[in-house]
């Protein structure tokens, strides 16, 4: 089949992805760069060779059962679209979606990836597309709702308020945005049409937000252990921190890493943890050595999903069962 896009919008737009895959890894290598200028190189790296490989391990293991449960959490939310797959097989197009993340240009490669295998395997693309951005979109506010609660709770003023104050207006945000989802869903048709058209694919979850529940829990589970990996690496390090400090900082740097400027919020979480750390009381080189290990470890997990990648075979097409989201239009 012939593409119907003009042959020079079909070359410049893998060239745009590219340029953009580019810009997002020098950013973030440009902020790690001038980090270690501005603090001293020396300092962080001998941080870093501190590190011990036993705990790395144990950190890259307990990744990989995050990134479990958020396949877990994706086979939920799909199973509200009447997509039902094995948590095993959602678990499993994750990991392909990890894999094809250290490779492919920009966060929507992965996410391509895995709608495509399950839609591919149920005949249902636009079922699958939509449990992706549902995946993602509950995943973030989890995260915004999970740092508010613990700032409001364990700070014990360890971050100023200038800190927790936004990150406890936007945790709210996220909550009262969830529990008005059915209401946002009944003015949709009253937005314009390219928002119409956005909110459209995820409507079914506004209409329902009950049926969510269980993947906002399994988010919050989830964002415990990523907190618990970076206990886990500090503790390698010869850090003797409490755990309270992580669930506390690593959320409030999450919020941050997760803007979509860098590969892997690379740059971004390191100043944060230099920002919020040093208010703790944790050197500025352990602080971003912290971060880049961290990295690392996503890293190794992302390649661990290789595995999955060789393993998988693509889907064949079930056009029989091919179905259609109701467009709100």
């Amino acid at each position: 089949m012939e593409s119907s896009l003009p042959a020079n919008e079909t070359a410049v737009r893998p060239s745009h992805r590219y340029r953009a895959f580019a810009i997002r890894i020098g950013l973030g290598v440009a902020i790690i760069g001038f980090l270690l200028w501005r603090f001293n190189a020396g300092p962080a790296l001998r941080s870093l060779a501190r590190e011990r490989m036993v705990y790395f391990a144990v950190t890259v293991a307990l990744y990989l059962i995050a990134q479990s449960l958020s396949g877990w959490r994706w086979q939920t939310l799909a199973a509200v679209l009447n997509l039902h797959a094995p948590v095993s097989e959602c678990v499993r197009y994750y990991f392909i979606c990890m894999f094809t993340n250290v490779f492919v240009p920009g966060l929507i490669g992965g996410d391509a990836a895995r709608a495509f295998y399950l839609g591919r395997k149920y005949g249902k693309t636009a079922e699958a597309i939509a449990s992706v951005v549902a995946d993602r979109g509950y995943g973030l506010l989890a995260l915004f709702g999970f740092a508010a609660a613990i700032a409001l709770t364990l700070n014990h003023g360890t971050l100023s308020t200038n800190v927790t104050n936004p990150v406890v207006a936007i945790g709210i945000l996220a909550v009262v945005g969830y529990l008005a989802s059915p209401w946002i869903a009944r003015l949709i048709h009253l937005t314009p049409r390219p928002i119409r058209r956005m909110l459209g694919i995820v409507a079914p979850y506004l209409h329902r937000p009950a049926t969510v529940a269980p993947a906002i829990v399994l988010s919050l589970i989830l964002q415990a252990i990523l907190a618990t990996c970076q206990f886990v690496l500090a503790l390698g390090m010869g850090l003797h921190l409490p755990l309270a400090m992580f669930l506390l900082i690593v959320p409030i740097a999450g919020v941050l890493a997760a803007l979509p400027l860098t590969l892997n919020g690379l740059g971004l979480r390191e100043t944060a943890y230099l920002y919020l750390f040093g208010m703790a009381g944790v050197s500025r080189e352990d602080a971003i050595a912290l971060g880049l290990l961290y990295f690392a470890a996503t890293m190794v997990g992302g390649l661990v999903g290789g595995i999955a990648f060789v393993t998988t075979e693509v889907p064949t097409p079930r056009t029989d069962m091919d179905t259609t989201l109701t467009n709100v239009d």
